[in-house]
C-alpha cells in the first residue's frame, strides 16, 4: 500500500499547456540530487505521474463502488475524477488542429477511428453522433467514454486502440502516453472497472463546457510529510524544499478554489434556469387544464348537436327513401309503357322505310318511261305535221301528267308517314302506270298507223274523225282520273296532318320522360350527398371521441406521474438489508439493485426487468411491480 500511494508533498503542481502537470520532487528526504537528462525529460515524468494517478483513481473508484452497492451515477465524485483523468490520458501528446486563434486538441478523432478496428463500435459511435445536446468533438469524446463505461467495454476499446500504432501515429506524437508502454498498463487497470454498474444521464450533462480538474485532496494521507526524516527542524537545508512544497500546495488549492467558484456560478445559473422552466411548466399545466375543461364543454355541446342532427337526418332519410320507392314504381310503370310504344313506332318506321324504297324504285321506272314518251312525242312532231292539233292536245295532257307525277313524287318524299295509306296509293299508282303504259302502247300503234295512213291521208279522213271522237272520250276519262287523284291528294294531306299531331304528342311524352330522368338523377345525387354528410359527421364524431380518450389518458398519466413524483424517494443502500419483494437478506452473492422507477432496493431476481423511462435514453432496470404497472400503462396508451 505504501509503495502505490502518491503523496502530494512529493509532487510539484505546474501548468503545462492545457492541463496540470505533476512534476516529481527529489525524494522523501528532501535532499537535492543531480539528475541525468533522461530523468529530467518532462514527458517521462508526465507519463509516470499519469500512470500512478490512474492506479490510485481506479482503485479508489472500485472501493467506493463496492461500499455503495456497485451502482454509480453522474454525481459520484470518484467517477468524475476518473473521467477527468481519462481525458488527460487521452489528450497527452495529442496532435492539435491549428485554428486562427488557438491550437485545439480533442481526442474524438482516435475514438472515431475505432470504426475501422472494431465493427461493434459503430453502434456506440453513431449514438454519440446523434446526441442532440452535444455540438463539439470534445463533448463527443467525453460521451463516448461514459457510454463505453456503462456498456463495460471501455477496456476492450482502449486495448484495441493502443494495439494499432499506425492509426495512433496519425493523432499522437511519438512520446505520447497512448504510444508508450504505460498505455498497456492502464488498459489492464481498466479491466477491473467491468465489475461496476453505472447509470449516467448523458443528455442532462453539459459535456461541451466541462473543465477536467483532478482533485488531489482525495488522495492526501495523514501525517506531517514535511518533517525531515533524519535531520533537525532548524536545519536550513531541509527548510527550503518544505517551503517550496507548501507553496506548491497553496498554488494548487487556490487553483482548485477558482475552479470550484466557476462551477458554483454555473450551477447557480442552471438552478435559475430550472426554476424559470418550472414556473413556465406550471403555467402551461394550468392552461392545459383550462383547455381540457373547455374541450369537455365543447364535446358535450357537440354530442347534443350530433344527436339532434342524427335524428333529423334519419327522418329525412326515411322520407327520401319512401319518395324514392314511389318514384321508382312510377318510373318502372312509365318505362314499360314507353318501351312498348318505342317498339311499335320502331316497327312502323321499318315498314315505312321498306315501302319508301319500293316507291322510289317505281318512280325511277316512271321517270324512265316519261323520257321514252318525250322521245316518241318529238318523233311525232317531226313526222306528223298534219295532226298538230291532236299532238298539241296530247302534249298538254302529257305535260299535265308530268306535273302530276312530279307533285306526287315530291309528296311521296315529304310524306313518309303511315303505311296503310301509302300501300293503297302505291297500288293505285301501279294501276295508273299500267293504264298509262297501255295508252302509250296504243299511241305507238296509232303512230304506226298514222305513218301508214300518211301515204293515203285522203282515204283515212273518215277514220281520223272516228279516232278523234274516240280520243275525246279518252280525254274525258283522263280528266275524271285527274279529279279522282286530287281527291286522293286531299285525303293524304289530312292523314299526314293527323300523323304529325301524333308525332308531336310522342315528342312531348319523350320530353316529359327526359325531365323525369333528370329529376330522378338529381334525387339520387341528393341522396348520395346526404349519405356522404352522414359518413363525414360519423367520422368527425369518432375522431372527437378518440381525441377525448387520448386527452383523458394523458391527464391520467400526468396525474399519476405527479403523485408518483411526490411519493418517489431514492432509498439509501445502508438503510436496507433485505429485498423489499422477497424479503431475502443481501449478501456477497445476492447484490442490491435500485429500481429506477420507484427508487426501492431489490435483489437481482426481483428486478431483472428493463423498461424505457422518460429520464433515460435506454431501457433501465425496474422491479416486477413497476414492470407490470408500466406495461399496463403502455398498453392502455396504445389502445
Amino acid at each position: 500500500m505504501a509503495e502505490e500511494t502518491i503523496y502530494l508533498c512529493n509532487f510539484r503542481v505546474s501548468v503545462d499547456g492545457e492541463w496540470l502537470c505533476l512534476r516529481e520532487l527529489n525524494d522523501v528526504s528532501m535532499t537535492p540530487k543531480l539528475q541525468s537528462p533522461e530523468e529530467e525529460d518532462p514527458n517521462v515524468v508526465e507519463r509516470t505521474n499519469l500512470l500512478n494517478m490512474s492506479k490510485l483513481c481506479i482503485k479508489g473508484l472500485i472501493e467506493s463502488a463496492l461500499e455503495e452497492g456497485r451502482t454509480l451515477d453522474s454525481d459520484h465524485q470518484p467517477l468524475q475524477q476518473f473521467f477527468a483523468l481519462m481525458e488527460h490520458v487521452m489528450t497527452h501528446g495529442l496532435k492539435g488542429k491549428k485554428s486562427f486563434l488557438e491550437k485545439k486538441k480533442d481526442f474524438w478523432g482516435p475514438l472515431e477511428a475505432l470504426e475501422r478496428i472494431i465493427p461493434e463500435a459503430n453502434e456506440i459511435i453513431d449514438s454519440v453522433k446523434n446526441l442532440p445536446g452535444i455540438k463539439t468533438n470534445l463533448g463527443r469524446g467525453r460521451a463516448f467514454v461514459r457510454l463505453a463505461l456503462m456498456q463495460k467495454k471501455l477496456a476492450d476499446y482502449f486495448k484495441a486502440l493502443i494495439e494499432r500504432k499506425d492509426i495512433l501515429g496519425e493523432y499522437y506524437e511519438s512520446n505520447a502516453l497512448m504510444v508508450e508502454e504505460e498505455a498497456s498498463v492502464i488498459a489492464g487497470l481498466l479491466v477491473g472497472l467491468n465489475c461496476i454498474d453505472c447509470n449516467l444521464f448523458i443528455k442532462e450533462d453539459d459535456l461541451d463546457n466541462q473543465i477536467p480538474v483532478i482533485d488531489f485532496s482525495m488522495y492526501f494521507k495523514e501525517g506531517n510529510y514535511l518533517e525531515k526524516p533524519n535531520g533537525s527542524a532548524g536545519d536550513p537545508g531541509a527548510s527550503a524544499p518544505n517551503i517550496t512544497a507548501l507553496l506548491d500546495q497553496k498554488n494548487y488549492v487556490e487553483e482548485l478554489n477558482r475552479h470550484l467558484d466557476t462551477t458554483v456560478t454555473t450551477l447557480q445559473g442552471k438552478v435559475r434556469d430550472l426554476e424559470a422552466a418550472n414556473s413556465t411548466m406550471k403555467e402551461e399545466f394550468a392552461a392545459a387544464k383550462n383547455d381540457i375543461i373547455t374541450l369537455q364543454t365543447v364535446n358535450e355541446a357537440l354530442k347534443s348537436d350530433n344527436a339532434s342532427l342524427r335524428a333529423g337526418l334519419e327522418k329525412k332519410l326515411e322520407i327520401a327513401k319512401a319518395d324514392i320507392d314511389v318514384e321508382r314504381e312510377t318510373y318502372q310503370t312509365s318505362r314499360k309503357g314507353l318501351n312498348e310504344l318505342y317498339e311499335e313506332t320502331r316497327k312502323q318506321l321499318d315498314q315505312e322505310t321498306n315501302i319508301r324504297f319500293e316507291v322510289e324504285k317505281e318512280l325511277e321506272l316512271q321517270i324512265s318511261m316519261k323520257q321514252e314518251i318525250e322521245m316518241a312525242l318529238r318523233l311525232l312532231e317531226k313526222d306528223i305535221h298534219e295532226k298538230q292539233d291532236t299532238v298539241v292536245s296530247l302534249r298538254k295532257q302529257i305535260d299535265d301528267i308530268k306535273a302530276i307525277n312530279i307533285d306526287l313524287y315530291n309528296k311521296m318524299q315529304q310524306f313518309d308517314g303511315s303505311l296503310k295509306h301509302k300501300t293503297e296509293l302505291v297500288s293505285k299508282l301501279e294501276e295508273k302506270t299500267k293504264q298509262m303504259s297501255a295508252t302509250i302502247k296504243d299511241l305507238e300503234e296509232r303512230l304506226k298507223k298514222s305513218e301508214k295512213e300518211r301515204v293515203a291521208a285522203e282515204e283515212t279522213v273518215r277514220k281520223l274523225g272516228l279516232q278523234l271522237a274516240e280520243k275525246d272520250a279518252r280525254r274525258a276519262a283522263v280528266e275524271t282520273d285527274l279529279k279522282i287523284e286530287k281527291e286522293w291528294r286531299s285525303t293524304l294531306q289530312t292523314d299526314l296532318a293527323k300523323e304529325k299531331e301524333e308525332v308531336q304528342q310522342l315528342e312531348t311524352e319523350l320530353q316529359q320522360m327526359g325531365e323525369l330522368k333528370k329529376e330522378f338523377s338529381n334525387l339520387q345525387q341528393e341522396h348520395l350527398q346526404l349519405q356522404k354528410t352522414c359518413e363525414d359527421q360519423e367520422l368527425t364524431l369518432t375522431d372527437m371521441g378518440n381525441k377525448l380518450s387520448e386527452s383523458r389518458l394523458k391527464m391520467d398519466d400526468m396525474f399519476e406521474q405527479q403523485q408518483y413524483l411526490k411519493e418517489k424517494t431514492w432509498t439509501d443502500d445502508k438503510e436496507v438489508t433485505s429485498c423489499k419483494q422477497c424479503n431475502k437478506a443481501f449478501s456477497v452473492s445476492r447484490r442490491k439493485h435500485h429500481c429506477r422507477h420507484c427508487g426501492d432496493i431489490f435483489c437481482n431476481n426481483c428486478s431483472d426487468n428493463t423498461m424505457p423511462l422518460a429520464s433515460s435514453a435506454k431501457p433501465v432496470r425496474v422491479c416486477d411491480n413497476c414492470h407490470t404497472l408500466l406495461l399496463q400503462r403502455f398498453s392502455a396508451s396504445k389502445s
